[in-house]
């Protein structure tokens, strides 16, 4: 090849890279090793993980320890949803189309909102798209955002703000949740909306209608992030004043994948569906009167120029969307209510039997789902690593997020979790 293209050497081909910017040693690199080798090799580096599956999970924070009913992985295996690509092609890809069409619909019924997108690439990205698009509606540049939500939403938020399309103002919680006083003075006719999640970072409750009446009053949009498992039991969103409703939809379907990927859940008012991000599926007739299903709405950069686009997402986690259709199908509204008061009921029974043990103590008065927030009366990396070696993921160390919250650790239960479990927990946690 050297020959070929007229050089002496390898130095000679390198010749144009600055001699200081070369690598004047071997790589640091192991031999070769055959495949089977290579396998073993692999699975040793595999092993010295910890999977949910190997333990009891008590991780929560937007990724989530959900049964998922074997129908799901059923349906996403046929190669027809499986390798199926962006169904531009509407005479051929009838099957993805209507499959999106539903999950839009299932969605707009759990978050009371009139008008669904095919979905965002994550919770986070949805949350950030949702200020955006508020923005675009209001003609506004600043946005107003509640402490209490999550900081990697947050994080994410102020990237997409840092191209300089929005100014982001973050107001302190307060007791867990957003200070609605503060918020409210926050707001003025220079804000597009007011970004809050319910349940919060730390699993409480918001005031959603109070949020709402302080963002209105100034003409700002509300933007509410949720968890999709609560809205089977909770008053949705859209009747308590939302007008762009988002959230992290992983706990329909999705399995837990080392945090990866998620699915964006993303609904708003029917009056503001052209400045939307992302693709939308609609119901329409052929010519022969039967029904089919064609993408709408093509406000995205690829198809309009650019100046006009409402977002630069190119597509949508089509296969994501389809589990968490196919999940929410099979267990039904009746199912998906009985699986959140199946969390609930045994988040509460677990806040008070650790609190019970004088471990860990009360810091909020907030209600809560199925995931709450204590105080432990000691180490709490410590404390991980230790019931990590009896079997158990001990929370979320908020204290990892954010400093102001070091000895915070925040529990999420499961329908998965069983009694005997949790009991089991609460001996191992008295017993520190």
């Amino acid at each position: 090849m050297l020959e070929r293209i007229g050089v002496r050497s390898i130095d000679d081909l390198f010749a144009v890279v600055p001699e200081v910017a070369r690598l004047a040693r071997p790589l640091a690199l192991p031999a070769g090793q055959s495949e089977v080798e290579l396998a073993e090799h692999l699975l040793s580096i595999a092993a010295r993980n910890t999977g949910a599956g190997a333990a009891v999970s008590f991780l929560g924070g937007g990724c989530y320890d959900h049964y998922i009913p074997a129908i799901v992985d059923a349906v996403l295996s046929k190669p027809a949803f499986f390798t199926a690509y962006t169904p531009y092609q509407p005479e051929v890809s009838q099957g993805t189309l209507q499959a999106i069409y539903e999950y839009q619909s299932m969605v707009c019924q759990l978050t009371g909102m009139e008008v669904s997108n095919a979905s965002m690439y994550d919770g986070a990205t949805a949350f950030a798209e949702a200020a955006l698009m508020a923005a675009r509606v209001t003609k506004r540049r600043e946005v107003v955002v509640s402490a209490a939500v999550h900081p990697e939403w947050r994080e994410t938020l102020a990237t997409y703000a840092s191209a300089g399309a929005l100014e982001v103002r973050v107001v302190p919680a307060s007791g867990g949740v957003s200070d609605v006083a503060a918020l409210t003075d926050a707001v003025s006719r220079r804000t597009a909306a007011v970004l809050v999640a319910s349940p919060t970072f730390y699993g409480t409750i918001e005031d959603i209608p109070a949020i709402a009446s302080g963002a209105h009053t100034q003409g700002a949009l509300l933007v509410v992030g949720g968890n999709p498992v609560l809205l089977g039991v909770m008053q949705p969103p859209g009747e308590l004043g939302a007008d762009i409703v988002v959230a992290e939809g992983q706990p329909l379907g999705n399995p837990m994948s080392f945090g990866g990927p998620g699915l964006g859940m993303f609904a708003c008012r029917q009056d503001h569906v052209r400045q939307m991000p992302g693709r939308v599926v609609g119901k329409t007739t052929d010519v022969d009167g039967k029904i089919g299903f064609v993408l709408t709405f093509s406000t995205r950069e690829q198809h309009i120029r650019r100046e006009k686009a409402t977002s630069n997402i190119c597509s949508n986690h089509a296969l994501n969307a389809l589990a968490a259709g196919v999940y929410l199908s099979a267990v039904g509204a009746h199912g998906l209510a009985g699986i959140a008061e199946a969390c609930i009921a045994k988040a509460h029974h677990l806040e008070a039997a650790l609190v019970g043990t004088g471990r860990f103590e009360r810091v909020f008065d907030a209600p809560f789902g199925y995931e709450f927030t204590l105080r432990f009366r000691g180490e709490v990396r410590a404390m991980q690593e230790h019931l990590l070696g009896r079997g158990f993921l001990a929370g979320l160390d908020l204290g990892a997020f954010d400093t102001t919250d070091a000895g915070l650790v925040c529990f999420a239960v499961t329908e998965k979790r069983t009694r005997a479990q949790l009991d089991s927990f609460v001996q191992e946690v008295a017993q520190l």
